[in-house]
């Protein structure tokens, strides 16, 4: 895919560590790629510390130390300390099952910064079933304990869809429960696994308001208890988010073999050339990339975004999700109102499939 005309090359603000593809859970929307990364071929920790040390070079401020489950990696304190002593506030995104106390206590005593734990549901029958893993749910109330007993910044992510989507009183409730500082209410992204069980996932444009008005009531409720985070799924969206804070402008992701990807779904667009930790330098890779390249600044655009007076605002919309939708990744994401392929999308979240998950397996 050909490169973009030269565009100002702004300071990427957070890296995205995905250390390993290895999870216990099963969640059916995970964003993961389908064809998930082996153990054999992770980074080791020496390259993990490397890349943090190139990370803060380039000015970045925060790393996510995500998966995957990062507690599947033995080396987890020694990565989150190297991520520390480069400067970098780390937080650690995890599904709690896999961390233990102790090993909580040496991140913490590592320099952690942060924790972010995802919960299922409110309901421990419906939140083990979603995650396919039995038992999840106690485990994520015990790590949600601990990291607020050590004193430890906490946030609850609360992934919504259609099984859940109905009891986000009673999430935002556990989140208080648990000690979250804040609660991301997020909305299922279609990639990876979610994509292939979006039928099964998407909400109704009735749930979709309920939610919507439930959030506004609890902001106003719980103003000044805990942040609550949320914004419109895409599907039933009139505009498009801008991708990551535009492709190539403000983050990148690395994963657990080593490839730099814009975005973490950025995989998904066939014909883009990634490079790698282990031959190229990050500093290197987010200016020179040909992938980070193919998307930045507006010369790629097709209309109706090429003369759209908000294309410097949200450019384009997701380029993952355009070429999931269209075949054409630079194609107006369907999610635009004025996009050709619009229709498309009321089309599909009006598409319900109540069978069995897909779940994420490696």
């Amino acid at each position: 895919m050909a490169a973009a005309t030269r565009v100002p090359l702004y300071t990427p603000l957070g890296l995205l560590a995905e250390l390993t593809h290895r999870c216990p859970l099963g969640c059916p929307y995970c964003s993961n790629p389908l064809a998930l990364e082996r153990r054999e071929d992770e980074l080791d920790t020496a390259t993990w510390a490397r890349v943090f040390g190139e990370a803060a070079a380039l000015g970045m401020l925060q790393v996510h130390l995500s998966g995957g489950e990062p507690g599947a990696r033995r080396d987890l304190v020694e990565i989150a300390a190297a991520a520390h002593r480069a400067g970098l506030y780390t937080n650690l995104i995890t599904s709690a099952v896999g961390i233990t106390a102790d090993t909580l206590q040496q991140l913490a005593d590592a320099g952690l910064d942060h924790v972010q734990i995802s919960i299922q549901d409110s309901a421990p029958g419906s939140a083990d079933r979603i995650a396919g893993y039995d038992g999840a749910f106690a485990r994520k109330q015990a790590l949600a304990a601990a990291v607020v007993a050590l004193k430890i910044p906490l946030t609850v992510n609360v992934v919504v869809h259609r099984a859940n989507i109905d009891r986000i009183a009673d999430m935002v409730a556990l989140a208080l429960k648990l000690g979250g500082s804040r609660v991301e209410i997020a909305h299922v992204q279609y990639y990876g696994w979610a994509l292939r069980n979006r039928a099964a996932l998407m909400p109704s444009a009735e749930q979709v308001a309920r939610a919507a008005a439930a959030v506004d009531a609890l902001r106003k409720r719980h103003h000044g208890e805990i942040v609550i985070d949320a914004v419109v799924p895409d599907y039933y969206a009139r505009l498009p988010k801008p991708c990551v804070g535009g492709w190539g402008r403000r983050s990148l992701n690395v994963t657990p073999s080593g490839k730099v990807l814009p975005c973490h779904a950025a995989e998904s667009i066939p014909g883009l050339e990634f490079w790698s930790v282990r031959e190229h330098s990050l500093g290197d890779i987010w200016k020179s990339s040909p992938a980070f390249n193919a998307f930045r600044g507006t010369a790629w655009m097709q209309e109706p975004c090429k003369s759209c007076a908000r294309r410097e605002l949200d450019f384009g919309g997701c380029r993952c999700q355009a070429f999931a939708l269209t075949g054409d990744a630079r194609a107006t994401d369907p999610v635009c109102h004025l996009a050709p392929r619009h229709a498309d999308v009321a089309a599909l979240a009006a598409a319900h499939d109540d069978g069995p998950y897909a779940y994420r397996r490696m």
